[in-house]
């Protein structure tokens, strides 16, 4: 993203080292605790100031993982949580903007879906789940669906309201000069909206995690949330610590990636 070249000043080549230093500090900063924190973990651990029974040691989660791994239902497990987590993620974003969208295109629409919206929002998801399980049997479809539906609601208000505002001089700028409605979305409304389209889908990639694990947690036959449940049932913490591990490696490196596509977009931008 900072890209020193021969041609700046020597001002600006020592701003863009001074900000590469402070990244690489913030980094290796968040990297020592992580580190610090796994090695007080086995240490408490093995001092028995925690009962690794309960709460595990990060050398009990790694023998686990391997254990797991060896005859291959770790892999299964992951892909499972993972395939319906990025088919949730996906429609949730997509409809979510092609939601938000019409509501903005049409004001009558925002205003009708209005107090629906807010109900929707605040209506706790998982009493859906039951729902979901009866209409749509026990298999991976009730898991997506809940998934979509944590995540779509917050999607559309979030960007709805990102989309109303957009500054309003820009919009009569080109309402002068004749844009359609159309050209006004494409060349003004979705670019200025490209921070908050990010946002949103950061957002919506967490929501979909947390809605795919509680529908694993209500029905599945696999899945990492399987795995919680039945590390839970069968008092082996080890299983459940591990799986949450998974989870959070899983999620970071989903993040870093929309990080890495945000940058991207916006350097093309």
């Amino acid at each position: 993203m900072y890209e020193i070249t021969s041609n700046m000043s020597k001002e600006h080549r020592e701003f863009l080292k001074k900000v590469k230093r402070k990244e690489i500090a913030i980094r290796t900063t968040q990297i020592i605790i992580l580190i610090a924190f796994f090695a007080v973990w086995e240490i408490a651990g093995r001092l028995k100031l925690i009962d690794p029974f309960l709460f595990s040691q990060p050398s009990r989660m790694l023998k686990t993982i391997i254990n797991l791994s060896e005859d291959g239902s770790l892999f299964t497990h992951i892909w499972v949580t993972l395939s319906e987590t990025l088919i949730g993620f996906a429609l949730g974003t997509f409809i979510g903007i092609a939601i938000a969208i019409m509501l903005w295109w049409s004001s009558f629409a925002s205003k009708v879906a209005e107090p629906y919206l807010i109900v929707l929002n605040s209506l706790p998801k998982i009493a859906l789940g039951p729902i979901f399980i009866v209409w749509m049997g026990n298999g991976e479809a009730p898991i997506i669906t809940m998934g979509l539906a944590i995540s779509l609601i917050v999607t559309i208000i979030s960007l709805e309201t990102g989309f109303m505002q957009v500054d309003e001089d820009k919009i009569k700028l080109l309402k002068t000069f004749g844009a359609t409605k159309y050209q006004i979305l494409t060349k003004c409304i979705l670019p200025a909206s490209i921070p908050t389209i990010m946002s949103a889908i950061k957002i919506n990639m967490g929501l979909s995690w947390v809605g795919v694990i509680t529908g694993e947690f209500l029905v599945s036959k696999a899945g990492l949330g399987y795995l919680i449940v039945y590390g839970g049932q069968i008092f082996k913490l080890d299983i459940v610590m591990s799986s949450v591990l998974i989870l959070s490696v899983l999620a970071a490196l989903m993040y870093v990636l929309l990080v890495y596509i945000e940058k991207k977009i916006i350097k093309w931008q």
